[in-house]
């Protein structure tokens, strides 16, 4: 499916980097820009891709385009312009974009793209950094059926689950779901792991019983045992669950959906930003339960 396909990664972070490795495992004749070029000069020795000094020269020529930045801003900063991914981009080809964002610049960023006979998809990713490593992302894609058809095999790459949600936007729209289960599951881990602690109870004892039943989840399984130990210096940071947070209560507001506990665990986070965890992992909400 990749033989002769030319592709662009725009974003080498925790997620983006190993992501475009997967491409060129895949195949694909991939260039790539980082805000960061040391970033990319060391994919590129690893990889032996491409690099490009703009957005605009990694999108020129390419079939498809691949972008995993970190917010709605960063976003429009590497898409439009003189320098942007729309400007370098031949006309049909498609622009994937794996940043999590608002529904809002999806849609503008979908409606920009048509006018210039462009693609653009929202594929926000579930699955974190060891996910993208391994190549097992969950998708969830916003756009047009034709176009998520053709580009699904390349984002098969690093993926074992793409699937097109609805029109521009659904994506973004999945991914606050995403988030919001999440939210309120470490919140409900971490209340449980704690008081089993101070109930005098062995915290890998009960995991191990309760993980059984009804109770388990994803977090506790991959969350559970480094939570007991406080360990917190690693994953998904405060920081971008925060900013992820403000996106479902933003959305909320405009769609009249209530989200108590999400407002609730936001201002958790909050606390854990004041005691300097911004970049621990999100379970360190256990942090914020222990601190006395």
């Amino acid at each position: 499916m990749a033989e002769g396909k030319k592709a662009a990664f725009i974003g080498l972070g925790v997620m983006g980097y190993p992501m475009a490795g997967h491409l060129v495992t895949n195949g694909f004749d991939v260039t790539v820009y980082n805000r960061t070029e040391d970033k990319a000069a060391s994919w590129i020795e690893e990889f032996a891709g491409t690099k490009a000094k703009t957005p605009r020269q990694a999108a020129e020529n390419a079939d498809f385009i691949f972008s995993c930045v970190g917010n709605d801003d960063d976003l429009r900063d590497v898409t439009l312009g003189d320098d942007g991914i729309f400007s370098g981009m031949k006309q049909q080809a498609i622009l994937v974009d794996h940043t999590t964002t608002s529904a809002e610049v999806a849609r503008e960023l979908y409606h920009q793209a048509r006018s210039l006979d462009l693609h653009f998809l929202d594929a926000p990713v579930s699955g974190g950094q060891a996910g993208a490593e391994q190549g097992i992302l969950t998708v969830m894609v916003g756009g047009d059926q034709p176009v998520f058809e053709e580009v699904s095999g390349a984002i098969d790459s690093y993926a074992r689950a793409v699937t097109l949600m609805g029109e521009s936007g659904a994506g973004q729209l999945t991914k606050m779901v995403n988030q919001i289960c999440i939210a309120g599951l470490v919140q409900a881990l971490a209340e449980g792991l704690s008081f089993a602690q101070k109930a005098g109870l062995d915290g890998d004892q009960v995991v191990e019983v309760i993980s059984k039943g009804a109770a388990q989840s994803w977090q506790m399984e991959n969350r559970s045992e480094t939570m007991l130990r406080n360990q917190f210096d690693f994953g998904f940071a405060v920081d971008w669950m925060r900013k992820d947070l403000g996106i479902c209560l933003d959305e909320a507001n405009r769609n009249g959906a209530n989200l108590p506990i999400t407002a609730v665990v936001d201002q958790f986070y909050k606390e854990i930003q004041a005691m300097g965890g911004n970049r621990a992992d999100t379970s360190s909400l256990m942090m914020r339960l222990n601190r006395d």
